[in-house]
């Protein structure tokens, strides 16, 4: 007997052999002992504009500001947008348009929707529940951080605008004389942070209690399901943008703001030939659209079924890249100006060497008299390098050049440009604190958005398939991030900073890639790619191009390979680093990780890509106990795990194994696929002769 899960709570029409009685089907997995939650219980969206908010606030996150624009400034700037929008085209928006067609069509999470095409992919929803909660434990961290710095924000001057005194010595600190007084506070005040990992150091009590109201934030949010964390989505998604718009308004209004943006678009074709910058592109594409977290999966299920994923693609596609287009027009603005003060202050500075020199030596030395060394300010940045290309071989060497697009090559990612080089500009802005608050305000909402997707993709499949706790949603969602805290302390020790960067690199990047591979190997190759766009045409109406089947087949799924050949192959050839802060020398080193954290690390990537091959030989070895008698109990078993039926397809029943013979007519039925279209696509088969009246059942 073959099953689909119901869309609703009302009874289901299957296929029935004859002397079978009509049932009641609860879930494609029910011979497990898995119920899974029907339509009738299952929560949805409100509007229309809540599901968008929720997919784009998931999908656009602290990436798109500290990651995008690093990559475009490091690797050929329009160039690499161009060879971004091409791989996004032809890989990101199929296999997200393919994720949320899966999500939207059987309504469960993605153990669920992979455990419904076949029972030995199931592995796949459990290995992306385990890297969810990888990614939310040092997720919710980098909120934490965001909330230190946002309550530092209420107060003037901030307090990394100037460099502390020495109680003992009455004198600058000597860490932050020989850095800056933005890297002392993030390094020392902020994370008290040791000179290596293997130096754990104490826990962090501010940092702690920071993480804890994360967590909390998370769990309150969330403890209604998408309820509440829709509501929460109309300021988590949209606050952003305000932010986003109000700082390039201002921006454009600095001094080297233009410079930025020239910099950011000068293209540089001849990167194309690069295979690390097709890697890196790839990537990003991979991360920017959440792809094999199970997130996009876990939203789409909220869905009615003939909403028009296909077009949500598309739409959430772009606003993902036109929001990493504006957030790196930010920062490369706000960078311009920051590139322009240094510049400028080093102007300053060896103008103050030179004008200690006798106005003899000068001009029969260096011959300038148009340099004012006594008003630097009347010496422009130009002027200054004409100078200097024309005299640096006459002068000493604490004489520099001082070249703006020297700084801006000093590439800026991550917590570097947040904590770092942003609160550094933003304490030059008059009236700093706003400033600050409105950024940090930014972080803390593009991270919330994004962990509320995270945890969706851990908790929606847990409560599809388990049904005790499906039953008690609130206790598992308190339950998550009580436990999420607990484990999250390993960041908060000094050292934790150093295990964040661990988890980012390593523990999300290679399981993905894997998980991902195996869900276009699913559609593609095992359901079959035109059995899936005939699905997709009964829930659309309409018949997506024929381009997807061969995207999805043999592109995606090259492309995948690929990068994750490209990807083991770079971490083979090229060792682990992660960088250090010495205190002592008050800068960074990169170091190598020692051999237990390279064996951390292999323990991270095997814990979440282990779920595969476990699920499919754990299906394989109950298969084979299940014993080959000939019942019709067995038979039905077997047919009810592996077959599902549609109305889209003229393929026949094997009339052995089903003993029926069906009629001209009812041969050119559609049969079955594993995407439940809802109850009007269901027949009842005659079970008798004189009863060939179609019954009619509704949603």
């Amino acid at each position: 007997m073959m099953e689909k899960p119901p869309l609703d709570g009302s009874e289901d029409r299957v296929w029935l052999s004859e002397g079978q009685s009509e049932t009641q089907l609860t879930s494609a997995d029910g011979l497990d002992g898995v119920m899974e939650t029907s339509d009738e219980d299952r929560p949805a969206w409100d509007s229309k504009i809540q599901y968008v908010l929720a997919q784009v606030g998931f999908s656009v996150g602290l990436g798109n500001v500290w990651r995008f624009p690093y990559l475009c400034h490091q690797n050929g700037g329009g160039a690499f947008m161009l060879l971004y929008v091409f791989l996004l085209l032809i890989v990101g928006v199929p296999l997200f348009f393919m994720e949320l067609a899966a999500g939207q069509s059987i309504r469960q999470g993605s153990i669920g929707v992979w455990k419904h095409i076949s029972p030995k992919l199931a592995g796949i929803g459990y290995s992306s529940c385990m890297v969810c909660f990888y990614v939310a434990l040092y997720y919710n961290v980098i909120i934490a951080w965001s909330l230190f710095y946002l309550g530092n924000s209420f107060q003037y001057p901030l307090p990394w605008e100037h460099c502390p005194l020495d109680v003992t010595t009455n004198d600058t600190v000597k860490e932050c004389a020989s850095s800056s007084p933005t890297s002392y506070f993030w390094f020392r005040k902020a994370l008290n942070i040791t000179n290596s990992i293997q130096e754990s150091g104490e826990f962090n009590p501010v940092m702690t209690g920071c993480l804890l109201a994360a967590w909390a934030i998370v769990s309150l949010a969330m403890i209604k399901g998408i309820k509440s964390s829709a509501k929460v989505m109309y300021f988590s998604s949209v606050f952003p943008y305000v932010v986003l718009f109000i700082f390039l308004i201002r921006g454009l209004m600095l001094d080297g703001a233009m410079d930025g943006i020239t910099y950011m678009f000068y293209p540089k074709l001849e990167i194309w030939g690069n295979v690390q910058v097709w890697r890196q592109a790839a990537t990003q594409v991979f991360f920017a659209l959440g792809l094999g977290y199970g997130s996009v999966i876990a939203y789409s299920s909220y869905n009615p079924v003939h909403n028009n994923c296909h077009r949500d693609a598309l739409m959430v596609s772009a606003i993902n890249f036109m929001t990493s287009v504006l957030a790196s027009l930010v920062v490369f603005v706000v960078l311009g100006f920051r590139a322009k003060n240094i510049a400028l202050r080093c102007v300053a500075k060896n103008l103050g060497h030179l004008s200690t020199m006798t106005p003899h030596e000068s001009h029969q030395t260096l011959g300038w008299p148009w340099i004012n060394t006594t008003d630097p300010g009347s010496v422009s940045l130009v002027e200054y390098r004409q100078w200097y290309s024309h005299h640096s071989s006459f002068v000493g060497p604490n004489i520099t050049d001082c070249s703006l697009e020297e700084e801006m090559n000093k590439g800026v990612e991550g917590t570097g440009l947040a904590f770092i080089a942003f609160t550094e500009v933003m304490a030059l802005f008059p009236a700093s604190p706003f400033w600050s608050t409105l950024f940090f305000l930014m972080l803390l909402n593009l991270g919330l958005s994004t962990m509320f997707g995270t945890m969706q993709g851990i908790l929606t499949p847990l409560m599809d398939n388990f049904s005790l706790l499906g039953r008690h949603r609130t206790l598992l969602t308190v339950s998550s991030c009580v436990l999420g805290f607990i484990m999250g302390l390993l960041f908060t020790q000094r050292s934790g900073n150093y295990f964040v960067t661990m988890f980012d690199d390593y523990s999300a990047t290679l399981p993905l890639v894997i998980v991902v591979i195996f869900e276009t190997i699913s559609v593609a190759w095992v359901y079959g790619t035109d059995r899936f766009l005939d699905d997709i045409e009964v829930m659309l109406k309409w018949r997506p191009p024929v381009v997807y089947k061969y995207l999805w087949k043999y592109v995606c799924l090259l492309a995948m390979i690929g990068l994750l050949a490209a990807s083991l192959l770079r971490m083979v050839f090229k060792r682990p680093t992660y960088t250090s802060w010495n205190q002592n020398t008050a800068s960074e080193m990169t170091l190598e990780y020692p051999g237990w954290a390279l064996a951390m690390i292999v323990m991270l990537i095997l814990f979440a890509s282990l779920p595969v091959p476990i699920g499919y030989i754990h299906s394989m070895l109950k298969n084979r106990s299940v014993p080959n008698t000939g019942s019709e109990e067995a038979v039905g078993q077997e047919m009810h795990r592996e077959l599902y039926t549609k109305c889209s397809s003229t393929e026949q029943l094997d009339s052995n194994s089903h003993h029926q013979v069906l009629s001209e007519e009812e041969k050119a039925r559609p049969r079955t696929a594993f995407l439940p279209m809802g109850n009007e696509h269901y027949r009842l088969l005659p079970q008798q002769e004189d009863e060939d009246e179609e019954l009619d059942t509704r949603v």
